[in-house]
């Protein structure tokens, strides 16, 4: 057990230094259930931009605040056909009370573990909190371009501002 404790702990780090993943590359495919339980692939999405963001929980303070964001930006998303989609471990009815509680007008998919689209999105791995390791959802956000490419990755998220963030650097704000 020790010895992939610290495989995965080394892995973490090579991550940290090298993002597999990029700019330029195409994205990851996938297909999750969304709040009601209906399967969306992203495959299904071409010819739009899609925004997918990984967030580790339904319903506390940086993921609402996330979500919120997204919400109130939401307007502007919508008059340029981008896609938002959220994608957390939570299951399809804490999504669904999530979005009702906060009016969210996007989509909520679930990743649940060991969380293979998050792990392709190098998005699923060793946090640490309060000085405990564990696995776990990373707040990591990409832009996809309408022909399935990545456009933009953030990897150091502001969960208050990563809606108006993408705008800007999208030359939509």
């Amino acid at each position: 057990m020790e010895k992939t404790t610290a495989l995965v702990r080394l892995v973490s780090l090579l991550r940290l230094f090298v993002m597999t993943i990029q700019i330029g590359d195409s994205a990851p495919d996938f297909t999750l259930p969304n709040q009601d339980g209906i399967l969306l692939s992203l495959s299904s999405l071409i010819g739009q931009r899609v925004v997918v963001y990984f967030y580790p929980k339904d319903q506390t303070p940086g993921c609402t605040k996330e979500a919120c964001n997204f919400r109130d930006c939401w307007e502007v998303f919508e008059e340029n056909q981008i896609k938002v989609l959220g994608i957390s471990k939570d299951a399809s009815a804490s999504h669904l009370k999530f979005i009702n509680k906060y009016e969210l007008p996007f989509t909520l998919l679930t990743d649940a573990e060991p969380c293979p689209v998050a792990t392709a999105y190098e998005s699923y791995g060793l946090k640490k909190f309060m000085g405990r390791e564990y696995m776990g959802m990373k707040r990591h956000t990409f832009v996809i371009d309408s022909t399935g490419k990545i456009e933009l990755i953030y990897l150091k998220v502001k969960a208050d501002s990563m809606a108006n963030q993408i705008l800007k650097d999208l030359g939509l704000d």
